[in-house]
């Protein structure tokens, strides 16, 4: 008799034993075939459920806050645990009866999951059989817990893919947006008797709202411009691509720039829906009657060094793409009468602030440009960079700066 209970009971250990041994077997190819969670929590579900009779289960996991994974023989004030509060310091397989702080005796047992010390998933079980004897659950609790440990690894694991080839993708979506953005530069600016011009560029991050554009509209007129996306990222890449397009088809020797900007207005709000706007500042050049038009769509003036006076552009408009229609555009009229320092600017420039919190401010640029008005556009540049540098010291850029020096003769 004791011989034959001595038999069966090694029969049902080695049946165990076996389960066990093609369970991992199964996880693992699981795994390797990138099974999905829902498939991996069936697994399980299956063993504990099914070959070691647990009547009932919740399993919590960490995923940027605790959610119920899986559950199965529970109502709903079963499921109502706050683990901050109820679990988070149990850090071994503990009993109900032993850790009285949980709020729900009809589970028996808690199973935690932890990564150096911290919990990633609590496991808790009830409803075994063999109330007299010890249950197979009870016998098999390291290797329940090494199972969970393996399906919440997986699943994270998971998580982390799906989330590296998100980063992939944006980082992509960044890559061609930069490029995008890089094309919209010109290649070339002049650099003859009556003008020449410099520029700069510094992104906040890879894809910044910023855009300088120089056209050259015949022999005698040229046009430059500067403009500020609100926002950053792709989305402000794209609308300033599509800026850019609208502006260079629309731009031709008869329009006027109040009716340029006009229509570059109704084109950004059809394209933003009032999400976003640009600041911008336009101006057209004649270097035979060397007058200087332009507008100022609520960018930051311009400063023009011409003689001995520096000025400030700031006659035109709101910003393009906050109303719907501009009731009232200006243009601004500037005779050059003597070689004459024009310096176009973004925000990320005058707004830097130092280690004490001060701007940077457009009163040490102006003053900049007026000991410097005798350098070339790109010497100036340099000078105003390493200024900005100096300024701010070790305090990080917070926004693009853009920069476009003319000197017109």
């Amino acid at each position: 008799m004791g011989s034959g209970a001595s038999e069966k009971e090694s029969l049902s250990s080695k049946r165990i034993k076996d389960l066990k041994l093609n369970l991992l077997l199964e996880v693992t190819k699981a795994i390797n075939n990138n099974f999905s969670t829902e498939q991996l929590l069936d697994i399980f579900q299956n063993f504990v459920k099914d070959q070691l009779n647990i009547g009932k289960l919740l399993l919590f996991s960490n995923d940027s806050g605790w959610k119920c994974l899986l559950k199965y023989g529970v109502n709903e004030q079963e499921q109502t645990i706050d683990i901050e509060k109820d679990l988070i310091k149990v850090k071994e397989i503990s009993t109900i009866d032993l850790y009285s702080k949980t709020p729900d005796n009809s589970f028996e047992i808690i199973i935690p999951v932890l990564h150096k010390s911290e919990p990633l998933a609590f496991l808790l079980i009830g409803d075994l059989e063999d109330k007299q004897e010890m249950s197979p659950a009870i016998k098999h609790l390291p290797f329940i817990q090494t199972l969970t440990n393996i399906i919440i690894v997986a699943i994270e694991n998971k998580k982390l893919a799906k989330e590296n080839i998100r980063q992939a993708a944006i980082k992509k979506e960044l890559e061609l947006a930069s490029e995008m953005q890089s094309m919209l530069f010109p290649t070339k600016l002049p650099n003859n008797k009556y003008i020449s011009m410099a520029a700069f560029y510094q992104p906040h991050t890879q894809v910044g709202g910023d855009y300088y554009d120089y056209i050259q509209l015949n022999e005698n007129e040229l046009v430059f411009c500067m403009a500020d996306v609100s926002g950053k990222g792709v989305s402000a890449a794209l609308l300033m691509s599509n800026f850019q397009a609208n502006l260079r088809a629309l731009l031709n020797n008869t329009i006027s720039l109040t009716d340029l900007v006009r229509e570059l207005n109704s084109k950004v709000m059809g394209s933003a829906k009032g999400e976003k706007f640009i600041t911008f500042f336009i101006a057209k050049y004649n270097v035979i009657t060397k007058v200087l038009t332009y507008v100022n769509a609520a960018h930051n003036p311009p400063i023009l060094a011409n003689g001995n006076s520096i000025s400030l552009l700031k006659i035109g408009c709101t910003g393009l793409g906050m109303f719907d229609e501009l009731e009232k555009v200006s243009e601004g009229i500037v005779n050059i009468n003597t070689t004459s320092i024009l310096h176009c600017y973004t925000d990320g420039l005058v707004e830097l602030e130092n280690e004490k919190g001060k701007e940077y401010g457009i009163d040490a640029l102006k003053e900049i440009i007026k000991k410097n008005v005798k350098l070339n556009p790109a010497q100036l540049n340099k000078v105003i960079v390493e200024d900005v540098i100096r300024f701010k010291a070790s305090k990080p850029y917070v926004d693009d700066i853009a920069l476009l020096t003319c000197k017109i003769s």
